[in-house]
């Protein structure tokens, strides 16, 4: 099947076949689309699913990679020098409708050179999308293009953009150690140690919450009866979690009227550390400072070793085997008895 339309425009050639719905670019299938709708739509989809930071590094290195096969292609041409090949890209891509493209002080020692671009797609997109910056797709471009041209390594620096209000958008090229492949990795890295921040944050929340709520279930105050409270210690306590017991039980002794405090160790750990004599050493004497005496109950044979073995001395408080035991001592010595 041959061609419907055929034209040559500046030595490039265009076709057409409608039947079968196809159109080739110097005999290659290509594609057309229009710039303000469809184009701005595939730009936007992909900046909303990827968020900004992410979609123009996908621009960048599609547009990079891309240029890269193209230099490569003219590099291999050893009867194209670059100045040739670059004005055949460029005329090339405005046959294409890629906008107008200048190529100036190009130096093959430096590899360096300048590039004027005016009403290129990629402005006309981002017109279309109402950005206030310019995009990096075609700069990229130019960067791999002369990157497989010069069989260097280039890269850009955008010094102005036609978006800005300019006449063009000028952008500078030079040899350079910025890579893609580095980019992207290094946006990766970004993104993941983001991911680390946030969830190192909720785990410290988290942990802040299950603390507080530790330290609020742990060792509740039970009023058992007029006068007598009773705080059980249960588990293991370190210095932070002994001193929020003493703080949490000195604040609210006096809301209860207690006369007799009766601390329950039969909940603790067993292994008992110095953390958890000395909080009952500091818990008892602080309650005897507001009017409040101590009574300790069911001292485990360990605890009573680490006691023992200790420098501090708990004999200055009433001891009993059993929780009932100690609350029956309390009502006695308060002039009541359980009828």
């Amino acid at each position: 099947m041959g061609y419907d339309y055929k034209y040559d425009i500046k030595g490039i050639s265009f076709g057409w076949e409608t039947e079968n719905g196809k159109f080739t670019y110097e005999g290659e299938d290509a594609v057309l689309f229009w710039i303000s709708s469809a184009m701005k739509t595939f730009f936007d989809t992909i900046e909303e699913i990827s968020g900004e930071e992410a979609s123009n590094l996908v621009f960048e290195s599609t547009g990079f990679r891309q240029g890269l096969v193209v230099g490569q292609y003219f590099e291999k041409m050893k009867e194209v020098s670059v100045q040739e090949a670059a004005e055949m890209i460029t005329n090339t891509y405005a046959t294409a409708g890629w906008g107008l493209t200048i190529i100036n002080d190009l130096d093959f020692e430096t590899k360096t050179f300048t590039a004027f671009m005016k009403d290129s797609w990629e402005h006309k997109v981002n017109v279309a999308q109402g950005k206030e910056k310019g995009g990096n797709f075609l700069p990229a471009h130019y960067a791999g293009v002369f990157s497989g041209l010069f069989n260097t390594n280039i890269w850009y620096k955008i010094t102005q953009h036609q978006l800005e209000g300019h006449e063009y958008s000028i952008i500078e090229y030079f040899p350079s150690d910025v890579t893609i492949a580095d980019n992207i990795h290094q946006l990766a890295r970004k993104k993941e140690s983001e991911q680390i921040k946030k969830l190192e944050s909720l785990v410290e929340e988290k942990t802040s919450e299950l603390k507080a709520l530790v330290h609020q279930l742990s060792s509740p105050i039970i009023p058992v009866l007029e006068g007598i409270v009773v705080v059980p210690l249960i588990g293991k306590y370190d210095e932070e979690r002994a001193d929020q017991l003493i703080i949490n039980t000195l604040n609210r002794l006096p809301s209860y009227k207690a006369s007799y405090l009766v601390l329950d160790l039969t909940g603790l750990d067993r292994e008992i550390g110095p953390h958890a004599v000395s909080l009952i050493e500091k818990i008892g004497s602080a309650a005897r400072l507001i009017g409040t005496k101590t009574i300790l109950v069911g001292i485990s044979s360990t605890l009573g070793i680490e006691i023992t073995q200790s420098n501090i001395n708990l004999a200055k408080f009433d001891c009993f085997q059993t929780l009932q035991h100690g609350i029956h001592y309390a009502i006695g010595q308060m002039g009541r008895k359980i009828i």
